[in-house]
């Protein structure tokens, strides 16, 4: 994977592409799969199955979820934003 990145970072010096509008919109791409990765995240973390005994449970739990829900507002906003 490393190898990969290094050649896509090394290929990418030979277009037209100005660095810093791609260094922004991978960190636009990143925030907008955040949530996705969150919401699995947040349902994996409840399964004993998966996190053996070390399940969130409490208030930790809800944090998590809140903190989800609140990046996919942001998310929503950012779409918003663009499109109006």
């Amino acid at each position: 994977m490393l190898a990969i990145s290094g050649l896509l970072g090394i290929a990418l010096n030979f277009t037209a592409m100005d660095p810093i509008k791609a260094l922004y919109w991978s960190a636009v791409l990143n925030g907008v799969l955040a949530a996705p990765v969150m919401f699995a995240l947040m349902v994996l973390v409840r399964r004993p199955k998966v996190m053996g005994e070390l399940v969130v449970k409490g208030w930790l739990y809800w944090l998590g979820w809140a903190s989800t829900v609140s990046m996919a507002f942001c998310i929503i906003g950012m779409a918003v934003g663009i499109f109006v």
